[in-house]
């Protein structure tokens, strides 16, 4: 009788001191996982705290002040009609008078910093001619455009304020598959809008049909996202900025469960160099890379697919200088593992040219690191890029078009279709101008440009037309 009362006391003392084992492990690390057998077989129990359910409250309360509705006006020139017979015979063989009309969209922006800096998306802004930005507390402000970035689709807006509520940079970096996050922003024009989800996946891309150079690896998660949440926030339950929503993936153009964000580490960078040089200093490695299929992890014998094939290294680019080789595996930059081309392309996106990373690759079945310093991607003069303008002196030229002539009553002219850091820039030029004669000698396309700068031994001076329609010079030495 005694040793079966004596069993009962130490069983419960047992009991109890696991009891408490597990609750002391579950108020220190919020959770615990518990292994038991039955049968041969194991089973894993795991215990949440609280604090681990999702309660989005305090995420939301705090960032929703920052989350702002951003108002778009652009205007399109309509082609009317023919009115009458007339129209086909006295100068509007294909159409009436072209009419000026206005067109109002709308997106979403973030606060990140207290004294009006806003970023959203460059595709919210394109072609804006005037910007509002609404708070959340109904305050209207208009907004300048700083800088856009297309290869991101981040662009940075600034209003004239103090003392704006902000959300905080977090690290998308460390978010996990599976981790709940929310999406504020105002789709459909009902503003203040949070929807929660889950991190689906990372390092998403998209297919590109435009074949313009752009910069994927995006947050893809099951927020609800619906047009008008672009530029909008989507942040973890502690209430951190991780990504800026960009795109849904739908045949219907409105939300069908996958939705897409840009990471905050890519933006947060972006988001600077537009504030501190009014472009973005790209960094560049000079590799072109593709994953490892059958055929390659077969002739390299490699016993994993972890890391990307470097198929092509440009001549005297940072990896041909740092000793990149064809044939190499690229596993990792700096302490950022990388396996697919987007997640290589998010890597190199955090580096400014000038800056230094290590660089691991698995070469002949060996690791080797080595230091590499990025370049950047500035251009040679006359070099033509992708949408058609040509390379000059870190900026792009383009010959006007007809409309943009007859808006300044011109027949000819050069115009600056893209400002970049170079000598453009530091002679104070503007996006838009038109350049009209080089050195006296006028201009009618930017070859001409090209071809009279060549022959300057000292300087080149610039005539033309400013953005506001009057006659502007500026000059700079070569």
């Amino acid at each position: 009788m005694k040793r079966g009362i004596l069993i009962t006391l130490l069983s419960a003392i047992a009991g109890g001191l696991t009891a408490y084992a597990v609750v002391n492990s579950m108020s220190s690390d919020n959770m615990s996982v518990i292994q038991t057998s039955q049968d041969g077989a194991m089973f894993r129990t795991v215990n949440l705290s609280q604090d681990n359910w999702p309660d989005f409250t305090y995420a939301a309360e705090s960032a929703v002040d920052a989350v702002v509705y951003v108002k778009v006006t652009s205007t399109q020139t309509m082609q009317q009609a023919p009115s009458s017979i007339f129209d086909y015979f006295f100068g509007f063989p294909q159409g009436g008078a072209p009419q000026q009309r206005e067109r109002v969209g709308s997106g979403s922006g973030v606060i990140i910093r207290e004294d009006g800096y806003i970023v959203t998306n460059n595709h919210v802004i394109d072609g804006a001619t005037k910007i509002e930005v609404t708070l959340n507390n109904n305050q209207t402000y208009p907004a300048t455009l700083v800088g856009t970035d297309p290869a991101t689709d981040v662009a940075l807006l600034k209003v004239e304020a103090t003392g704006l509520p902000i959300i905080p940079f977090g690290d998308s970096d460390k978010l996990r598959l599976g981790e709940w996050v929310i999406a504020i922003g105002s789709p459909y024009d009902l503003r203040s809008t949070i929807t929660a989800g889950i991190v689906s996946a990372k390092g998403r891309s998209m297919p590109n049909y435009s074949g313009e150079f752009k910069i994927e690896s995006f947050i893809q998660t099951d927020a609800a996202v619906n047009p008008g949440n672009s530029g909008g926030a989507l942040v973890d339950k502690a209430g951190n900025l991780v990504g800026i929503n960009t795109a849904i993936y739908s045949q219907t153009g409105s939300y069908a469960g996958y939705s897409f964000a840009v990471p905050v580490n890519i933006v947060k960078k972006i988001a600077y160099d537009l504030m501190d040089f009014g472009s973005v200093k790209r960094a560049v490695l000079g590799i072109k890379m593709g994953p490892i299929d059958d055929k390659i992890a077969e002739e390299l014998k490699l016993s994993s697919r972890n890391g990307v094939y470097i198929s092509e290294v440009s001549e005297s680019s940072a990896a041909d200088e740092a000793g990149i080789k064809v044939g190499d595996i690229l596993l990792a930059i700096d302490s950022t593992k990388v396996n697919t081309t987007p997640s290589v392309q998010e890597a190199v996106s955090r580096y400014s040219p000038g800056d230094k990373a290590t660089v691991t690759v698995l070469r002949d079945g060996k690791e080797k690191k080595m230091e590499v310093t990025f370049k950047g991607t500035a251009q040679e003069n006359g070099t033509l890029t992708n949408d058609g303008s040509v390379a000059f002196y870190g900026s792009s030229i383009k010959e006007a078009d007809e409309q943009t002539l007859q808006k300044y009553g011109l027949k000819n002219g050069v115009e600056i279709v893209e400002l970049g850091p170079g000598k453009l820039m530091e002679a104070g030029a503007t996006e838009g101008f038109i350049i009209l004669y080089v050195n006296d000698h006028p201009v009618k396309t930017p070859q001409d440009v090209i071809d009279i700068v060549k022959k300057s031994k000292r300087t080149v001076f610039i005539e033309g037309v400013t953005p506001s329609g009057r006659t502007g010079y500026f000059g700079f030495g070569v």
